[in-house]
């Protein structure tokens, strides 16, 4: 997809909620470009003809000079008050815009899947974002500024000196267009140049997330050196694209030298010439040779102006090239009314290959009574995490369906679909916020009693209490400040607070000690009455309580039962049970 068409897609529909500043700022903006360089200069040149005026007397001149001065007075408070005013115009419209570019770049990139998130550095992905957002800024003002502004000076300056001397007219636009040709020319084969540069760039921003994100490995690893190594591999290639950019932008710098300076040359000669001859005045000689310096250092700027606005293109397009990304999982076109109020899931012949071919699932049933309670148990690779991604719709079906209270869970939307489902992971994951937003994350509106309610229910409230600032505790990216213990139980009150017909328990007490974990595994007990519960357990003492056990190897089910069955059918079950120390599989 062409960048134009990408621009028209992503970055117009967020000009179109400003159009009176839009369009106002344009206006404005051409009329002070008139004023300012065609106007203003040709009433010097009348001060230059009538100063040259040798046969008038001085005294008889000066009404004249007078008046044409109070013009330029008048011009200069003009464009003085137009010039504040506009970039006051200019001010709010980038404000109001990058506002509008920040939320919809946030947007955008939040709907895609998690395979997406898990492949991409979140890092690289924050600095993409931020240059797509100061790219545009950058882009606008060489816009308004330098193509905008240059293209009114060349047709005005074109118009009047074409007034003057058609062949001085004609001089003129032959060499703008030579110009802006070469230019247009050399610049074209830098935009690779600037895509390598920005890919650079997003690497390193990429590679310092994910050594500060993971600090304490590191650290524990004594791989620092080897950190410090590897990021100057990547600032090295880095350095070397910004080279070959830089070095080609200096050659283009050569060529409008050249060409500025021949333009120039021949341009006074004819200027000279028809001087000597008589057939321009004095001021015309001023005002031609004003407006070549106005042009020579507008079209200057211009080319220095296309480089840094290909750079700013080559920015953005990293982030098109995001924004057209197709989500794995996407919502229905029409997506049906939300249903799912009790909780019965059902698989009905499921099956799940993973692109690579590997099949996880197949033929896969599994029908769970609304408020029934089962574990899942398995080695490593039998499917667990699967079928917690599949119901979550992290991943769809590649047969078969899933169906909560009888509707399919593509009919809905994601969003919908997770309301109805409570999900604590194996790793917990916090906000860099306080302890207070993270309990009542999944219901915003929760009240000071719920909070530490639940709080209560996950054995939190006492140690949140001892904590300084309590509650309004900030716990650090991903939760750093607090012990493992800590976030788990944190994560489980979240879990509580939310109130969903279906819970999932990813290992969700393996980060707690054995006196927690039996604190815990009550208020499970009282969490878990009335709702579908799922436990994905590697510590069997968890799961030993529930109303069914589900042994899983290759993504088939190959025993299930209550604890106590599957231990006397000393099957798979029992086995892995044997081999347990502490709670443990070995």
């Amino acid at each position: 997809m062409s960048f134009i068409t990408n621009l028209r897609k992503y970055v117009w529909p967020q000009i179109q909620k400003y159009p009176v500043l839009f369009y106002s700022i344009f206006i404005l903006f051409g009329i002070r470009v008139v004023v300012d360089a065609i106007i203003r200069p040709i009433y010097f040149k009348k001060i230059i003809d009538t100063l040259s005026d040798s046969i008038t007397e001085k005294y008889m001149l000066a009404p004249e000079l007078f008046k044409i001065f109070t013009i330029i007075v008048l011009l200069n408070v003009f464009l003085l008050i137009l010039a504040r005013f506009g970039k006051f115009l200019i001010f709010k419209f980038e404000i109001n815009v990058i506002k509008e570019l920040r939320n919809f770049s946030f947007k955008k990139i939040t709907s895609n899947s998690q395979s997406f998130f898990s492949n991409t550095f979140s890092g690289s992905l924050v600095t993409k974002s931020r240059r797509f957002v100061g790219s545009f800024e950058q882009m606008f003002d060489i816009f308004i500024y330098e193509f905008y502004a240059s293209t009114i000076i060349c047709v005005g300056i074109f118009i009047v000196i074409f007034n003057q001397s058609k062949k001085i007219g004609l001089i003129f636009i032959l060499f703008v267009v030579v110009y802006l040709l070469i230019i247009f020319i050399f610049i074209k084969q830098k935009i690779k140049y600037d895509l390598l540069e920005a890919k650079s760039d997003s690497r390193i921003g990429g590679r310092m997330a994910d050594v500060f994100g993971n600090i304490l490995a590191t650290k524990i690893f004594s791989a620092r050196n080897q950190e410090i190594k590897l990021f100057d591999e990547i600032t090295h290639e880095a350095s070397n694209n910004s080279k070959k950019s830089w070095f080609f932008a200096l050659k283009i710098e050569l060529i409008q030298s050249v060409l500025v300076f021949t333009t120039s040359s021949t341009m006074l000669y004819y200027l000279i010439s028809m001087w000597l001859d008589g057939r321009i005045s004095t001021g015309t000689v001023v005002l031609v040779q004003t407006y070549m310096v106005i042009v020579f250092e507008k079209l200057w700027h211009l080319s220095n102006s296309f480089m840094r606005f290909m750079k700013s293109l080559a920015d953005m397009q990293e982030v098109f090239d995001i924004f057209n990304t197709v989500p794995d999982i996407l919502d229905p076109e029409v997506p049906e009314k939300l249903k799912m109020n009790k909780g019965h899931l059902v698989f009905k012949g499921v099956n799940f290959v993973y692109k690579n071919g590997q099949q996880v699932l197949k033929d896969f049933n599994l029908d769970l009574k609304a408020g029934e309670r089962i574990g899942i148990v398995g080695h490593s690779g039998a499917g667990k995490s699967t079928i917690t991604n599949l119901i979550l719709r992290f991943m769809d079906v590649s047969g078969g369906a899933i169906t909560v209270d009888g509707q399919d869970i593509r009919n809905v939307t994601q969003d919908d679909l997770r309301k109805v489902i409570s999900y604590v992971p194996q790793e917990s994951i916090l906000f860099h916020r306080t302890i207070r937003e993270n309990i009542a994350y999944g219901k915003p509106n929760a009240t000071e009693e719920e909070i530490i309610e639940v709080a209560q229910k996950a054995y939190s409230h006492d140690f949140i209490s001892r904590l300084p600032y309590g509650y309004e505790t900030y716990v650090g990216e991903r939760g750093v400040k607090l012990s493992g213990g800590e976030r788990q139980r944190v994560a489980i009150a979240r879990a509580m607070i939310k109130d969903s017909p279906i819970l999932i328990l990813d290992e969700a007490t393996s980060s707690l000690d054995s006196v927690s974990e039996q604190y815990i595994q009550d208020a499970f007990n009282e969490l878990m009455k009335g709702k579908t519960t799922i436990v994905i357990a590697h510590r069997l003492s968890t799961i030993q309580k529930m109303d069914r056990i589900i042994v899983l190897e290759e993504g088939k089910i190959v025993e299930e039962g209550t604890h106590k069955e599957l231990i006397k059918k000393e099957g798979a079950y029992a086995d892995l049970w044997n081999h347990q120390v502490g709670g443990f599989i070995e």
